[in-house]
């Protein structure tokens, strides 16, 4: 067999596995794709027998390799270069970085994570909204939410819909926006295309968000563009989020529905809805509802989202009417 060096990496990967063990590699084995695990095994089948040089070898490279990741994670790209500079020497310590920038896939704005909002915030406010969207769309939700929260109004609605409708970011603009961010949060990250924001982002946001920041937001981007905000709207709070409400809450909405409508949109919801619900029925109700569900038969997947939909717009109805309250990010939905 040849060296370790010349090896690809199913052999090195079943190699390593190998040297793990049974239990240990199992272990591994469930969190792999299918298509990978037909791979490596595959490949440990194929081994007759591992020379004790190549494992060494093999074992070394992976230590070095989770080294690396634990300086990357730790201190951006430049830093883990240095260390590992000072440790392997310049040609190896470049081989590795780049194996783990370009396999591995280090994601754009990565730093950011590892960055307090409010310094983020700082550095974006007085920004191109473009340029907010982007950086916003790329970090954790629970960042982008506190600086989305700390903007201008106006702004505000601004960026959430220009993150909305963001799709696909080449390299180029990333890399222009990152050098920027460079120079004042001192990092540095490779780049990939990625695809980020669309209305999944910017729910996700809006969700980490106090109810008053949401609602403005809302309203002044409905002036702009009211089928966008129906969709954000729709995708807010989905029938199975129902669980999240209180007692009084969930009364309320069963009052306030259409029969045919809750039977259908609990017909194919999950066994934790359905308790919510029926333990804020009556008895009598419940029996009702169990023999209309059981007498029902199939029903169209169609059917069962546009009656959970229509729940929904009226719990939303009813938030905006400050008849209920929906648990958020924010510290002014809390009752006391």
């Amino acid at each position: 067999m040849a060296s370790a060096l010349k090896l690809n990496g199913k052999q090195k990967t079943a190699i390593l596995l190998i040297a793990m063990g049974k239990e240990a590699s199992a272990k591994v084995f469930k969190y792999l794709p299918e298509e990978e695990i037909d791979q490596i095994t595959l490949a440990i089948a194929n081994i007759q027998k591992v020379d004790p040089k190549e494992k060494e070898e093999v074992l070394k490279e992976f230590h070095e390799m989770c080294i690396a990741q634990d300086f990357l994670q730790m201190g951006g790209i430049s830093y883990a270069q240095d260390v590992l500079e000072s440790a392997l020497g310049k040609d190896r310590a470049q081989e590795i970085i780049f194996r783990l920038t370009t396999q591995l896939q280090v994601k754009p704005f990565d730093f950011a994570r590892r960055v307090d909002a409010m310094q983020i915030y700082h550095f974006l406010q007085n920004e191109h909204p473009q340029t907010i969207a982007l950086v916003l769309a790329h970090l954790e939700p629970q960042q982008s939410s506190m600086i989305l929260a700390s903007l201008d109004d106006e702004l505000q609605s601004d960026v959430a819909r220009r993150i909305a409708m963001l799709e696909q970011t080449s390299p180029e603009v990333i890399k222009e926006v990152e050098n920027i961010l460079e120079q004042k949060l001192a990092s540095t990250i490779r780049h990939d295309f990625s695809v980020v924001g669309g209305i999944d982002a910017i729910v996700s946001i809006l969700n980490g968000v106090d109810r008053t920041t949401e609602k403005s937001i809302l309203e002044q981007l409905e002036r702009k563009d009211g089928e966008l905000v129906e969709e954000i709207k729709k995708r807010m709070f989905v029938f199975e989020d129902i669980i999240t409400l209180d007692k009084r809450a969930i009364q309320r909405v069963i009052q306030e529905v259409d029969n045919q409508d809750l039977l259908l949109a609990l017909k194919a919801s999950s066994p934790e809805v359905k308790k919510v619900i029926f333990e804020n029925m009556s008895s009598r109700m419940v029996e009702t509802f169990e023999e209309e569900m059981q007498y029902l038969g199939p029903v169209r997947v169609k059917d069962v989202e546009e009656s959970q939909g229509r729940i929904v717009s009226i719990i939303r109805r009813l938030e905006d009417s400050g008849e209920l309250v929906i648990a958020r990010g924010g510290s002014d939905d809390v009752l006391f």
